[in-house]
C-alpha cells in the first residue's frame, strides 16, 4: 500500500460514477492509497444531496452520466457557486479523451485535478498528492475564508500573486472573488487584468465584466461580454452575466434568450434551469416556464440548490390553468418544506399565497380576501422584499379577476411600486405579475418614474451646491416610500459632501435608522456574491441603480 501523507487514513472520499465496475475499481484504488472512508453513489442527483449534508476530503466524479443531462462539471459548478463545497475538499474529475477539452479549461482554477480514462493507480495517487499539497500550502487562505476574515484572505492571495508564489493563479482567482465580495471593485479589476496579462483565461475576462457590473457600468460590461461570447460562445458563465445585464436594463425577453443559451450549454444545471423557468414566467412564456420549473422540481426538490419560489410559480400557473391536481401537488411540496422549516418567514409567505389561491379555487372569495389582507400586513416589515411584493401582487390580481370590487387593491400596489420600482428590472417584474391588468401595470411604471424623478432632483440639488437639501429630500422620500435606492443614495451623497453639510452627524443617524429598517444586507459569502451578479435577484432589499 502506498501511503500518500500522514493524514490520508483519516480522510473520507465520495465516488460518483454511474458505472458499477468503475466505482468498484476507484474504491479499491482509494483504499490502497490509505483513504479511511469511501462512499459511492451512481447518480448526480443523490451525490448533490450527499455533498450538501456532509463534507468529504476527496471527491472522484465522472464527467459523463448515462441517462442524465447533468454532467460532473454541472455538479461542481453548482456546488462551487452556492458555496456548498469547502475549499478544503479535493474534487477530481474523471473524463474521457472526448470531453478532455471541456474539463481541462475548468481545471485551470475551479477544479483541483482531472484524470483521463484509462488511468492507473499511480496517476490517481499523483493527482491526489498534488491537489492535497496545494490545499496544505494555501491552508492559511482557506482558514481565513472559513472564519470569514475576508480582508486577510484577500491580502494573502494578493501577496502570493504578486510574488508569483506556488499556485499563484489559483490564489489569484480566489483573491479576485474576495475583492468583489469586499466591494473593492477597482482592486478586483486590477487583479483580473493582471491575470489576463500573465495568462489569458476566460474566467479572468469574465471577472473584468463582473467588476464593471458591480460598479454600475452596464454598457461597458455588455461590450466586454459581447467580445468574450463572440470568442468563446460555449462559455456558459458569460451568458449568465450577460443575462443579468439585460435584466438590469429591463429587457426580459433578451435576458430570457441569453439564459436559455446558458441552460442549453449545461442542460443538467439545476440553478440555470430554475433561472430560465422563473424568467420565462415573468416574460409571459408560461408553457415553457412550467415545463422547465417542473423539470427542476423533479430533479432537485430535495437539494439545497432548489429554490421553493419555483414551486410557488408552478402553483400560480397550475391555478391559472385550473389544474387542481397539479396545484395540489405543488402545494403539498411546499407544505413538506414548511414542515421541515416551520420558522421560515419566507416559506410562511409562500403558504399564504397557496392558501389564498386554494380559497379562490373553492370559490370562497371572502376567505381569500382575508388571506390577501393578512399577507399585505407583512409589507410593513423591513424584510419584505421584491420577491414578496411580486407574489402579493399576483394574489391581489387574481382576487380582482373574481368579479368583486377591490378598492383597496390599487393603493396597496402603489405602495409596493414606490418601494420597489427603483430600476427597470424590478419594475418589469412587478408589471409582469399584473397579468395584463392595464391600470396596475401603468401604476407600477408611474411609480418607477416617480422614484427616478426624486433621484434626479436630488442629484440636481447636489450638483448645484445644495447637498444638504439633496440629502434631506432623499431621507424624506426614503422614509415615505421605504425605497432602498433612495435611502442608499442619501447615504452616498452625505458621505461625499459631509464636510460641507451642517449637522451631518444628525442626518447620518437618520439614514442609519432607515437603512436598518428597510435595506437588507447583501450577505451570503463569496460564492453567493458571484451568483448574484448572474441571476434574477428578487430577494435583495438594495435595488439596482436607478435608471430612466
Amino acid at each position: 500500500m502506498f501511503l500518500m501523507d500522514d493524514t490520508i487514513q483519516a480522510a473520507s472520499a465520495l465516488i460518483i460514477d454511474s458505472n458499477a465496475n468503475s466505482r468498484s475499481l476507484m474504491s479499491a484504488q482509494l483504499r490502497d492509497l490509505g483513504v479511511g472512508t469511501v462512499r459511492q453513489t451512481p447518480r448526480v442527483k443523490d451525490a448533490r444531496v450527499m455533498l450538501e449534508h456532509q463534507t468529504y476530503d476527496i471527491v472522484l466524479c465522472d464527467y459523463h452520466f448515462d441517462a442524465s443531462d447533468t454532467s460532473g462539471q454541472d455538479l461542481l459548478d453548482e456546488l462551487r457557486r452556492e458555496g456548498l463545497l469547502p475549499y478544503s475538499t479535493v474534487f477530481v474529475m474523471v473524463t474521457s479523451e472526448a470531453t478532455y477539452a471541456k474539463v481541462a479549461e475548468a481545471a485551470e482554477a475551479a477544479l483541483d485535478a482531472y484524470l483521463i480514462k484509462p488511468y492507473t493507480s499511480a496517476n490517481l495517487a499523483e493527482r491526489l498528492a498534488s491537489a492535497r499539497q496545494r490545499k496544505r500550502i494555501l491552508k492559511d487562505i482557506f482558514e481565513a475564508i472559513e472564519s470569514e476574515d475576508f480582508e486577510t484572505a484577500a491580502n494573502l492571495c494578493l501577496a502570493r500573486f504578486e510574488a508569483k508564489g506556488k499556485y499563484w493563479l489559483y490564489a489569484a482567482r480566489i483573491g479576485a472573488e474576495l475583492l468583489l465580495r469586499l466591494k473593492r471593485f477597482d482592486d478586483a479589476r486590477a487583479l483580473y487584468e493582471a491575470i489576463i496579462a500573465a495568462k489569458t483565461v476566460p474566467w479572468a475576462r469574465l471577472g473584468v465584466a463582473r467588476t464593471e457590473v458591480a460598479g454600475g457600468n452596464l454598457q461597458k460590461a455588455r461590450r466586454t461580454l459581447e467580445n468574450l461570447i463572440g470568442e468563446l460562445p460555449d462559455y456558459a458563465d458569460s451568458h449568465d452575466l450577460m443575462g443579468h445585464v439585460q435584466m438590469e436594463q429591463g429587457d426580459l425577453q433578451e435576458a430570457l434568450k441569453t439564459y436559455q443559451i446558458a441552460a442549453t450549454l449545461t442542460p443538467g444545471c439545476l440553478l440555470r434551469l430554475q433561472r430560465c423557468g422563473s424568467l420565462g414566467f415573468y416574460a409571459g412564456q408560461r408553457a415553457e416556464a412550467l415545463r422547465m420549473l417542473e423539470r427542476a422540481m423533479s430533479q432537485g426538490l430535495r437539494s439545497k440548490l432548489f429554490d421553493m419560489l419555483s414551486v410557488v410559480l408552478i402553483g400560480l400557473m397550475r391555478f391559472d390553468n385550473k389544474d387542481f391536481k397539479g396545484f395540489k401537488y405543488a402545494h403539498d411540496a411546499l407544505a413538506a418544506a414548511l414542515e421541515r422549516a416551520p420558522g421560515s418567514l419566507r416559506l410562511q409567505r409562500f403558504e399564504l399565497v397557496f392558501r389564498g389561491l386554494s380559497f379562490l379555487l373553492e370559490r370562497r372569495v371572502g376567505q381569500a380576501l382575508v388571506v390577501a389582507r393578512e399577507f399585505t400586513e407583512h409589507a410593513d416589515a423591513g424584510n419584505f422584499d421584491l420577491e414578496a411584493a411580486s407574489l402579493l401582487t399576483a394574489l391581489w390580481i387574481r382576487l380582482s379577476s373574481q368579479e368583486v370590487e377591490l378598492e383597496e387593491m390599487m393603493p396597496i400596489l402603489r405602495s409596493l411600486g414606490t418601494r420597489f420600482c427603483s430600476a427597470k428590472a424590478s419594475t418589469e417584474i412587478l408589471v409582469a405579475m399584473t397579468e395584463g391588468h392595464i391600470g396596475a401595470a401603468e401604476q407600477f411604471r408611474d411609480c418607477h418614474q416617480q422614484v427616478f424623478s426624486v433621484a434626479e432632483t436630488a442629484m440636481r440639488h447636489s450638483l448645484r451646491g445644495s447637498a444638504k437639501l439633496a440629502v434631506e429630500l432623499l431621507i424624506q422620500q426614503g422614509e415615505l416610500t421605504r425605497n432602498a435606492k433612495l435611502i442608499d443614495m442619501a447615504g452616498l451623497v452625505l458621505k461625499r459632501h459631509a464636510e460641507k453639510i451642517e449637522d451631518a452627524s444628525v442626518l447620518a443617524e437618520q439614514i442609519d435608522v432607515l437603512h436598518g429598517r428597510f435595506v437588507k444586507p447583501m450577505g451570503g459569502g463569496v460564492a453567493k456574491a458571484a451568483r448574484a451578479t448572474g441571476g434574477v435577484a428578487l430577494r435583495t432589499g438594495a435595488a439596482a441603480p436607478v435608471a430612466a
